[in-house]
């Protein structure tokens, strides 16, 4: 399925911007109510942030011809797991009995960079593995194939540009891992992510909070742009339209 690259960049812009401002309006409601949250926790603990992206996403494969009908985005998003219960995504694709697509979204803002990163890398690992570890026991499909996706926004500042020293007391890390930055953390974390199958496409942005406002923000990597994380799960999703 072929997007129009600049037609993308604009909604990818408006998702951006309603991320910024959701934020925004949950922190200042909170604030209001006396009952604000440690931190930016204040605008975190609300959820929705990502909203604008989800949306985006159902329509991308309603575009490529999937019926409404079969996407999930506000209700009925739990999925079997095999060492949980159950796990909740943010948006599922479901035809005949068959899942079709599943995918998470996650941001981060400062200032809290390190304490969060090992978690939100954590998370999406194990929901990973989770998920492929149900689907080989036949929680899902018989024969096809999810597509699973994931989207990653960060914080473009200092802290998250910043080179961050790692501790080696027994043995060496990653080269790659040397001085990087959280910014570069997470475009190796979102590469590595596709590489080693646990999700098939993956795409990772940058936004400065005051540009982010107006929708802006970056790609860090070609290979991680978000044209062609759409590209990716639109086509999948357009082989089950009708």
């Amino acid at each position: 399925m072929n997007i129009d690259p600049t037609d993308l960049n604009r909604r990818a812009t408006q998702a951006v911007a309603s991320y910024w401002a959701t934020r925004r309006r949950q922190s200042a409601k909170q604030g209001a109510s006396g009952q604000r949250d440690q931190g930016a926790r204040s605008a975190v603990t609300g959820g929705a942030q990502m909203d604008g992206f989800i949306a985006l996403v159902t329509e991308l494969i309603v575009e490529a011809g999937v019926s409404e009908k079969y996407i999930f985005h506000n209700t009925a998003l739990e999925l079997p797991g095999f060492f949980r219960p159950t796990k909740e995504w943010d948006l599922l694709v479901v035809r005949d009995s068959q899942l079709i697509l599943a995918l998470e979204t996650k941001s981060q803002v400062g200032p809290s960079f390190g304490n969060n990163f090992n978690n939100r890398t954590e998370e999406a690992m194990g929901s990973a593995l989770d998920l492929w570890t149900a689907y080989r026991e036949g929680a899902f499909n018989k024969t096809i194939r999810p597509r699973l996706g994931y989207i990653f926004l960060l914080e473009d500042c200092d802290g998250s540009r910043r080179p961050v020293r790692v501790k080696e007391p027994h043995f060496k890390v990653f080269p790659e891992f040397v001085n990087a930055s959280y910014a570069k953390r997470y475009e190796l974390f979102c590469r590595k992510l596709v590489r080693e199958r646990h999700y098939d496409a993956s795409t990772c942005l940058l936004s400065e909070q005051k540009a982010g406002l107006k929708g802006g923000f970056t790609e860090p990597a070609e290979d991680l742009a978000f044209l062609q994380f759409a590209e990716s799960l639109a086509a999948h999703a357009a082989r089950f339209k009708g």
